[in-house]
């Protein structure tokens, strides 16, 4: 019993030292003082000018969507054929519960993330398949294309986001994301609502993406090959999309996966201000979000080919997303303008 509770106590001992050093080695980099001074100037001018813009949109009301154009948008979702006589369709999903949170979902996006959206005219009617990147610790990138699609396509879309088991198994949280239109991320519920003819939003590279450390940021991680399976199994486009800003939301230091496996989460962040204010620093800061939609891109071929023959395809979609990556990288002006 003595040996065992040993040997428990040197594994903390060596966890704890492995965090302190992979912490220690970040914080090195960003604290000399030639780089902390110009990252801080930088910082500063950007957040004046961002703060400027939101102070503005707040004065005009600017940012708010007319409220008859938005119940025009809400009873063109309504009036989809998915929709059972109460409103629902058989996942749970309620327009009319998106009404009553719109106000909330807009000031995100117009205001909070002052998303600038490219080429949305690229999603095209009936059922497709949307990839994405994925990053920033909570997924308010997703919460950005849904808005995108909602608020600015006309007729909008409602997007149908393939989510962490994780997230719908909570408390009131999971029905939550049912009424707002999120399914369990299971294949066979893909399925179903490309049969649909709905607009699926599927992120490849899962809870590996949305918590990778900032080290890593715009780099990313391996995709899984679920997607193109199912998009070639059901003869859907893929539209790839590329989410710039949502890298540095929130500053992930490291991934504490000890903690995440005894919690039973996806991931366990550690920012620079949790030790200050615990889950509040999981909040993301107001950084400006750019959304690229790409050509929507056809597939041919068995579902059932070889891993080395789907992996071929899931790297074109991937280099595409990566190119407009790389030119949202190149045309933003900062973080947080």
């Amino acid at each position: 019993m003595a040996g065992s509770v040993v040997d428990n106590l040197q594994r903390l001992q060596a966890v704890g030292q492995t965090i302190g050093h992979n912490l220690a080695t970040q914080l090195a980099h960003w604290t000399e003082p030639e780089r902390r001074r110009t990252i801080a100037e930088q910082v500063a001018h950007e957040f004046s000018e961002a703060s400027q813009e939101v102070a503005s949109l707040l004065l005009s009301n600017s940012w708010r969507t007319p409220q008859d154009e938005l119940e025009r948008r809400i009873a063109h979702l309504l009036a989809s054929n998915n929709q059972g006589p109460h409103g629902t369709d058989s996942f749970g999903f309620a327009p009319t519960e998106v009404r009553k949170y719109a106000p909330a979902l807009e000031f995100l996006y117009r205001v909070w993330f002052r998303t600038e959206v490219h080429d949305i005219q690229r999603v095209p009617e009936g059922r497709c398949l949307l990839i994405s990147n994925h990053s920033g610790q909570l997924p308010f990138d997703g919460v950005a294309i849904g808005a995108a699609l909602l608020l600015d396509r006309d007729p909008p879309r409602m997007v149908r986001s393939m989510v962490e088991k994780f997230a719908t198994s909570l408390p009131f949280f999971g029905t939550f994301c049912n009424r707002m239109g999120q399914v369990t991320g299971l294949p066979d519920n893909c399925r179903r609502l490309l049969e649909s003819e709905e607009a699926v939003l599927v992120f490849p590279e899962g809870a590996r993406g949305i918590s990778k450390p900032f080290r890593h940021r715009y780099r990313m991680t391996a995709f899984g090959q679920g997607f193109m399976r199912l998009a070639l199994e059901s003869k859907v486009p893929i539209v790839p999309i590329a989410v710039v800003g949502a890298e540095e939301q929130t500053v992930n230091l490291l991934n504490m996966e000890p903690l995440a496996r005894l919690l039973n989460m996806p991931s366990a962040p550690l920012t620079p201000l949790m030790p200050l204010l615990g889950p509040l620093a999981m909040l993301p800061a107001p950084v400006k979000y750019h959304v690229y939609f790409g050509e929507p891109m056809e597939f041919s071929g068995d579902a059932n080919d070889d891993d080395a023959v789907v992996a071929g395809k899931v790297a074109k979609v991937r280099a595409a997303i990566q190119a407009m990556l790389d030119r949202g990288l190149a045309e933003r002006r900062g973080i947080f303008i």
